[in-house]
């Protein structure tokens, strides 16, 4: 009887690391960029627990938000398309979208659709509600027709129930729960508002300093050799119109050299990008849909 047991433990043993190597297998290279950058950022980020590791959503929101008043600018009318940006390649940075093959005809980013690589989901709920209104779809869309459709801006009433609501107020809360923002109410005479003022500003002061060693001093001159999220989140702080509030700090010959360095990146051509080694190619069809 225990040998038999022994037998049984022994070839469920080696049957969980089969299905374990065969898992590891399968997985995707952007999948396996995107563990190896978190445990990168685990580094880091000593002794912070895992919650403060933010989306790029989390972290264009984080940019725009006051400190102290905990609301976004009310001219700001870019963080909402923004943001939906930032959903599509965070979906691609994790393995989850792609974009269709180019063909023999060479289509553009922009005229070529998403398609659902992995419909696995992220943990995160405004990811996987995107995720599964782009895996559903048929046919598929372009990276343009989802930044609008997923922020509302359609004529089609047949297409409204594409739109992600509450975005900025739900990824507020994600960032309340991870201890980064707090929750108050205040009132602006004709109604009451929830804002969400910072209460962690050190999460806040390692975004800000992240982004502006991207184009100081961790400077590389070449977008390829960029980490893909850094890349990603100067674009979209820029789209989204909080790109400046990183920069504010800075000297006046630290912000000239800054912006000088982010209108070259604005300066490039997302088709050749997209086309050299390594590149993301949906990463850039967005660049190339908030650019062209």
């Amino acid at each position: 009887m225990t040998s038999l047991t022994q037998r049984n433990s022994g070839l469920v043993q080696r049957r969980t690391e089969a299905s374990r190597n065969a898992a590891d297998k399968e997985k995707s290279p952007e999948e396996d960029e995107y563990e190896s950058r978190r445990g990168e950022e685990e580094d880091e980020d000593k002794g912070d627990s895992k919650e403060t590791r933010l989306t790029l959503m989390e972290e264009v929101l984080l940019l725009g938000l006051k400190d102290r008043e905990g609301y976004t600018s009310f001219w700001n009318d870019c963080i909402s398309s923004g943001l939906r940006g930032c959903m599509l390649i965070e979906l691609a940075l994790r393995g989850r979208l792609q974009l269709e093959a180019s063909g023999m005809r060479r289509k553009s980013l922009l005229t070529r659709k998403v398609l659902c690589k992995s419909d696995a989901p992220t943990g995160d709920m405004l990811l996987d509600e995107a995720l599964k209104h782009i895996k559903e779809t048929q046919p598929p869309e372009t990276v343009q027709s989802w930044i609008e459709l997923l922020s509302g801006e359609t004529w089609n009433p047949l297409k409204l129930h594409y739109q992600l609501r509450n975005v900025r107020e739900r990824l507020a809360k994600n960032l309340v729960e991870k201890g980064v923002l707090t929750t108050e109410k205040q009132n602006f005479l004709l109604f009451d508002m929830t804002t969400h003022p910072l209460t962690n500003s050190t999460i806040k002061q390692r975004l800000v300093r992240k982004v502006q060693e991207a184009v100081l001093e961790k400077w590389v001159n070449e977008p390829q050799r960029m980490d893909k999220r850094i890349l990603a989140l100067l674009f979209l702080a820029h789209s989204s119109d909080v790109l400046e509030n990183a920069f504010a700090p800075l000297l006046d010959d630290q912000y000239d050299l800054a912006m000088k360095r982010v209108r070259l990146l604005l300066d490039l051509e997302p088709e050749a990008e997209a086309a050299k080694s390594g590149a993301n190619e949906l990463l850039w069809a967005v660049v190339a849909a908030f650019t062209k």
